[in-house]
């Protein structure tokens, strides 16, 4: 088990544009083999359809290459960390994106442009490059972590949706769960509780008394898809634990109120 964060985390720029590349050309590969029926399928994001969940998530890639394509801010805005509880004010725009194209061989071709821009993006530019986003400007290796959190998300949805088995990236799988973990431990500080999410992360919070050695009295332990998905409230607290998806010790291990942390 990795040690608990004290400060804060950084993650390698190389290894995260490689897993943005891998996991959007997955996700490319799967899309691309998808019919119109398939297409047509719910999803559990409201009304979306796996169509627009598809067209969504070529969008966060193609939001990479128009954030290095426009001028360079003057100055950093956005950590990281905040990230996660600063999309909450954007859920809705977000959701009112546009999301054509509308037929199966418009989305190949989608894909197809947004691979080939993105590759060609990350070649030639610098992670220390400041990139404008919705949320503000942020450093583009960070951006690029937010990326792989998105896709990785957005993964998820789409396996449950179509019924594929569309792979995660290590490294995207990675940097998704530890950025959610921390981001649980930012939005309650302490250090009562432990999380942990093996093999990738291990945060405490939770105001109260702190343990110094041996086994934490308050412990919650669970897989990393399982994790992501309360984080992202696609699966809900009582019914992750009740499903024996979630071990929870301790009288203040339950999380509940605490979830979402990614808006």
């Amino acid at each position: 088990m990795p040690p608990v964060r004290k400060r804060p985390r950084s993650y390698d720029p190389v290894r995260t544009r490689a897993a943005v590349l891998a996991q959007f050309g997955s996700v490319r590969e799967a899309v691309q083999a998808l019919g119109p029926a398939e297409l047509a399928l719910p999803t559990r994001l409201g009304q979306w359809t796996v169509r627009e969940l598809a067209a969504h998530m070529a969008l966060v890639a193609e939001s990479v290459v128009r954030g290095i394509e426009r001028p360079e801010p003057a100055k950093a805005e956005v950590s990281l960390l905040e990230w996660p509880s600063a999309t909450a004010a954007y859920a809705g725009p977000i959701d009112e994106d546009p999301r054509e194209p509308a037929s199966a061989g418009q989305l190949g071709e989608l894909y197809t442009r947004t691979a080939s821009r993105l590759a060609g993006a990350l070649a030639d530019t610098p992670g220390h490059r400041l990139v404008p986003t919705r949320l503000g400007a942020m450093r583009l290796e960070d951006f690029l972590v937010t990326r792989a959190v998105e896709l990785t998300v957005h993964t998820d949805d789409l396996n449950d949706a179509a019924g594929l088995s569309v792979p995660h990236d290590r490294q995207a799988l990675a940097a998704c769960t530890r950025l959610l973990a921390d981001a649980l431990a930012a939005k309650a500080p302490g250090g009562s509780v432990e999380v942990r999410v093996p093999p990738y992360a291990v945060v405490q919070c939770v105001e109260g008394p702190r343990h110094t050695r041996g086994t934490p009295p308050n412990v919650v332990e669970t897989d990393p898809l399982t994790w992501i998905r309360l984080a992202t409230g696609r699966t809900e607290w009582a019914e992750a634990v009740d499903a024996a998806r979630v071990s929870a010790s301790g009288e203040r291990a339950d999380l509940a109120a605490l979830l979402p942390v990614l808006g």
